[in-house]
């Protein structure tokens, strides 16, 4: 299993223009192969603002999937921001620029070229609504901001670089009358015993779901820690004079 970063970049989003349509995708995408996302980003086309991210990301070793930013005009800056955090020149990848002028002729200059240009050593991430690709470096990946190459393109990018693993599975019950507060203990307990299990304690005073106060209690981990975790905590319900049913 893989933890990964998402980077979702630009002003359209950050200022309400657009609405993001990412981190759904995305988080299944990764979900369904086994993988976990870890965290998400939401940054503006700024280019100081982006190296400082790449910088953080690339020193922490973390696989970072970023959407947008990666076009030929002045308000992009993603392809340039991580180059300047990878300290590498910005330069035409001959692959890219084959395609490009496969494509274009002589169009792709003298803006289109700008297109081709990635970190030195960058290998391509491959679109295949309209070739113009994104690029692969250090674990980082520049897509566009278009979700519909962007998605295809992760696609290609986790079957190529990340096998798929069995995914992680979750399991979730919902105590009605139960506080927080009363089971701090038991919850610790779990998260002691098995802190490779994600814990999620979810209280309510009622929703749809569910009428009254209650709490919806999940665990994910591989199939048998988390089956494990689930059966301790029902235990320690049970003891506690609580009932459960399943979310």
């Amino acid at each position: 299993m893989t933890d990964f970063q998402l980077f979702i970049i630009g002003d359209e989003i950050l200022s309400g223009r657009r609405q993001d349509q990412h981190f759904p995708v995305m988080l299944e995408k990764l979900k369904m192969r086994g993988h976990r996302l870890g965290g998400v980003r939401f940054l503006p086309d700024h280019r100081p603002t982006l190296v400082e991210a790449f910088r953080l990301s690339l020193a922490a070793g973390q696989c970072v999937i970023s959407c947008g930013g990666i076009g030929a005009t002045p308000d992009d800056h993603t392809r340039q921001a991580l180059a300047e955090a990878l300290d590498l020149p910005l330069v035409a990848q001959p692959e890219a620029l084959r395609i490009l002028e496969a494509r274009f002729g002589a169009a792709t200059y003298p803006h289109r070229v700008h297109l081709a240009e990635f970190p030195q050593g960058a290998a391509l991430v491959p679109n295949p609504v309209n070739q113009v690709a994104g690029c692969s470096i250090r674990e980082h990946y520049l897509l566009p901001g278009f979700p519909e190459m962007a998605w295809p393109m992760a696609d290609w990018l986790l079957d190529q670089y990340y096998p798929a693993v069995a995914p992680l599975l979750t399991l979730s019950i919902i105590v009605p009358g139960a506080r927080e507060g009363e089971l701090i203990p038991l919850m610790q307990a779990l998260t002691v015993r098995w802190p490779q299990v994600a814990f999620s304690s979810l209280p309510s005073f009622g929703n749809a779901r569910q009428a009254g106060v209650h709490i919806d209690f999940s665990v994910t981990g591989t199939a048998p820690e988390a089956a494990a975790a689930m059966q301790f905590l029902q235990e320690g319900l049970q003891k506690a004079g609580l009932e459960w049913q399943d979310s």
